[in-house]
């Protein structure tokens, strides 16, 4: 028996309802915004990716050569490749750019639990307004899409200008180095990392850092700093929204291209694998041939979103079975054609079961059934039971269909 490939899944019915059901909420909250869905392809240049985080992303993706020689790989997330969709095709449209996606992404790594080699991610982008503003409706936009789906979450809003500032003097390799330790969380590799260059004073400073919780605070351990007015100033936005998040300037963020402003999220009950977002401001379309075009975005582990919710019932219409003798089939097609027409999910028995068998699958699949008989087909009537509350009663099809809507 051939099964699925290594670390992906098979979604049934009521699971991807619930699915569906989140996408929903999430696409019309974006919308509600000004963020207009785009699409990219599944699969995209390798240099895409590799451009901006080098070759050894190459061995966390799935790549290949098609049969003209092209190396291409599947998307491992959304922003490259709509970055690269707005160098090629949206340069001239007006700023600011609002575009948000759900795409599926790809990964190869050890499949684990709450991680898995194709997994989805909704995204949004906002390309050209490069303001404290801007930043922050990113940031309140995806809080807005969170509460939306119904998650319990907590926010850290973060910003790299006090960080950078600190390190100004290491070269741009043990910059990237010591911001790496620093996303990981890993202190002592930081301590050890900054004693082997001789930059051990650096590492009380950004200890203290990584615990400051204002901007004051932030100050007095880095002084004045570029980009401390900024960053004044998207905090004040947040807050004048009485936004609910923790200051957290010890986020890094895995990407080296993030610019200022970063921020995260986490569910309230996931345990450790608890990250459910990620974003900030960052620089790429100049990377792929386009203007230096300062942009921000973030993108939402759709997938830990649907874990952290666990169970739901999601909004659903009302199904209704159409139980028939085998004499009147065709009267039986018609009337699921008017429930139909008018908008109500409908099914019919295909397996020629008698009636008894017929509403038996019916009270396991359906809310409704609507019965019909020779003295059904005959009057143009329909007998309509509602299963769950048990009332039987015969109506004209119109008024069956009127009952069920």
């Amino acid at each position: 028996m051939l099964q699925k490939p290594r670390g992906t899944r098979d979604f049934l019915p009521e699971e991807m309802e619930q699915r569906r059901e989140i996408e929903w909420r999430m696409r019309k909250c974006a919308r509600g915004w000004g963020y207009r869905e785009v699409c990219t392809p599944t699969f995209e240049s390798q240099e895409l990716y590799t451009i901006r985080s080098g070759e050894g992303i190459i061995n966390e993706m799935y790549t290949f050569e098609d049969k003209g020689g092209r190396k291409l790989a599947l998307r491992p997330e959304g922003t490259a490749a709509v970055l690269r969709m707005y160098v090629n095709e949206g340069k001239v449209l007006s700023k600011p750019i609002r575009w948000c996606y759900l795409s599926d992404c790809y990964r190869y790594e050890r499949p684990q639990k709450g991680r898995y080699r194709q997994f989805w991610q909704f995204g949004a982008e906002q390309i050209g307004a490069d303001t404290p503003a801007g930043e922050a409706e990113i940031i309140l936009l995806a809080n807005d899409l969170l509460k939306a789906s119904g998650v319990t979450f907590d926010l850290h809003v973060g910003h790299l200008a006090p960080m950078k500032h600190i390190l100004r003097d290491l070269a741009d390799g043990d910059k990237k180095a010591v911001m790496a330790l620093l996303d990981k969380h890993n202190f002592e590799g930081l301590k050890n990392y900054l004693d082997s260059i001789n930059a051990s004073g650096l590492y009380e400073s950004l200890e203290k850092l990584a615990g400051c919780r204002t901007i004051e605070e932030a100050i007095e351990i880095c002084g004045d700093f570029p980009g401390m007015e900024r960053m004044a100033e998207l905090i004040s936005v947040l807050d004048s929204q009485k936004l609910e998040y923790k200051l957290d300037l010890g986020i890094v963020r895995g990407l080296d291209y993030y610019t200022g402003m970063v921020f995260e999220g986490f569910a309230n009950n996931l345990g450790a694998e608890n990250q459910i977002i990620g974003g900030g401001s960052y620089r790429l379309a100049h990377l792929f041939g386009g203007e230096d075009v300062a942009s921000c975005g973030f993108g939402i582990g759709f997938d830990r979103v649907m874990v952290s919710l666990g169970e739901f019932e999601p909004e659903r219409s009302p199904v209704v079975s159409v139980v028939y003798t085998p004499d009147v089939k065709g009267r039986a097609f018609e009337v699921a054609a008017e429930f139909r027409k008018a908008g109500i999910n409908t099914e019919l028995n295909l397996l020629e079961r008698g009636m008894g068998a017929q509403m038996k699958h019916a009270a396991r699949t359906s809310e409704y059934v609507a019965v019909i008989g020779n003295r059904e087909a005959e009057a143009g009537t329909v007998t309509l039971k509602n299963l769950e509350s048990g009332e039987q009663k015969e109506y004209s099809l119109d008024e069956a269909v009127a009952e069920v809507k």
